[in-house]
């Protein structure tokens, strides 16, 4: 059954972004007393690279069990890690490189490998090694961060993309046509609603459309199809992206 989004909007980015590492932290610390472990998967964007530097400041990078998690990646460009646009040099700069997790918990998407399905498959495995899943299962994140473009794209799944039916493969190759970089691998739908908790972050006015578009008129744009089945799924927006909600409500 489709669960009810929960909506937090807050003053302005900075606010969200602290709220968002708050969240964070609070999964994390609960993940590890429940079950001796954090599995994360971040998300690129501005609005999470702001986050990421909440996380990685005095108090919340103190209070983070890093020893205890595991950090993957929910999609990335076909580019190396070096590259400006790379999700992981984004995260690495703004979090990874800064808090002493291990760095054999970080597992980043092989974006420059020339065989992209290949790279998608290795992903996926590594995936099942950290999950220890069985045939059958899917690997089950405890926090998975996700954005929102102005198309309703989320993670590296666009309007229109034959990823959007994929039911089997967890990690895909596809190809963007609208976007800047085209090549992306991504995390899959079954992969993105089978965690406990999918946390959206949107920021800045442009955004109010299609928060509109997803949250009260329910049109079937990509970011509306993710819904955990037995997980939270939350939406935090600044005051900006909430402002179309707002004018509508009696």
């Amino acid at each position: 059954m489709e669960g009810r989004p929960h909506v937090t909007v807050l003053d302005d980015a900075p606010a969200l972004a602290l709220a968002a590492a708050r969240l964070i932290v609070e999964a994390a610390v609960k993940a590890v007393a429940a079950r001796g472990r954090f599995l994360i998967a971040l998300a690129g964007g501005a609005t999470p690279r702001d986050t990421y530097s909440q996380l990685a400041r005095s108090p919340l990078r103190d209070v983070m069990p890093w020893a205890d998690t595991w950090v993957f990646f929910g999609d990335e460009r076909a580019v190396p890690p070096e590259h400006a646009e790379s999700n992981y040099r984004m995260a690495h700069l703004a979090l990874l490189s800064r808090v002493p997790v291990p760095l054999a918990q970080i597992f980043r998407m092989q974006g420059e490998a020339e065989d992209q399905e290949a790279a998608a498959t290795q992903y996926a495995e590594a995936m099942r090694r950290v999950f220890g899943t069985k045939r059958g299962e899917l690997p089950r994140f405890d926090m998975i961060l996700l954005g929102v473009g102005v198309d309703g794209h989320t993670a590296s799944l666009f309007p229109y993309s034959a990823a959007l039916k994929e039911t089997i493969r967890w990690v895909v190759s596809v190809h963007a046509a609208a976007a800047a970089i085209p090549a992306r691998l991504t995390m899959t739908l079954p992969v993105l609603n089978a965690a406990r908790r999918v946390t959206f972050l949107a920021a800045g006015s442009e955004k109010g459309k299609v928060i509109r578009a997803v949250l009260q008129d329910g049109t079937r744009v990509p970011a509306r199809m993710v819904c955990p089945a037995e997980g939270t799924l939350d939406w935090l927006l600044d005051r900006t992206a909430a402002n179309s909600l707002e004018a509508r409500r009696p």
